[in-house]
């Protein structure tokens, strides 16, 4: 009986399966991005984000408990010394999923998986959203006199070209008019030539 085993076992047996997230963890260190299924992005991120919690803390044994799930010396010096750094603030949630659709060969649901604090385009794109600051609807009542003076010339303005507007509209009516009883003529005229021949 499988009673209370409720993580994904990924088709695999237990070594094989650790052997499996082992290797993508290491890669996922040294490359901070890989592709793959949606299923084996999920169970590598609850694999790899505790060892990276314990590479925020530098120390002789964890270092070791690290190296006892990657077994991997490069991956370790890369996790502790450049991904530490990049995540020394940051209270968890070091990965990020970004879904792809499905793979050509079986259909399955593939993504990508990465570091969160090394996509560049993205922290771009966070650090400009940043920047704006909500505002409030209630102000000052200067505030709100200065600004309603600037807003009334320019209304004034606008209603000049909508009169503009009207006038161009009746005269495009009377050349549709003009236009209209061309067709039916043109019709007539056909009508009449087929009943001569």
């Amino acid at each position: 009986m499988r009673h209370g085993k409720k993580f994904n076992h990924l088709g695999r047996t237990a070594s094989h399966r650790a052997a499996l997230l082992s290797n993508m963890a290491s890669s996922l260190i040294l490359h901070k991005r890989i592709q793959t299924t949606v299923a084996k992005a999920k169970e590598l991120r609850k694999y790899v984000e505790p060892m990276i919690t314990k590479s925020k803390t530098d120390s002789t044994n964890n270092r070791r408990v690290v190296f006892s799930y990657l077994q991997n010396k490069e991956a370790i010096k890369e996790l502790f010394s450049i991904v530490s750094e990049k995540v020394a603030n940051r209270p968890g949630g070091y990965t990020r999923i970004i879904k792809l659709g499905n793979r050509l060969g079986d259909n399955a649901e593939i993504c990508f998986i990465e570091l969160v604090d090394f996509n560049e385009t993205m922290l771009a794109a966070s650090a400009e959203k940043a920047g704006k600051t909500r505002r409030s609807r209630r102000g000052g009542t200067a505030k709100a006199t200065e600004a309603a003076a600037p807003v009334a010339a320019p209304v004034a303005a606008e209603e000049t070209p909508s009169a503009e507007v009207v006038e161009e509209a009746p005269a495009a009516e009377v050349a549709a008019d003009e236009a209209a009883p061309e067709v039916p003529a043109t019709e007539e005229s056909t009508e009449e030539k087929g009943e001569d021949a």
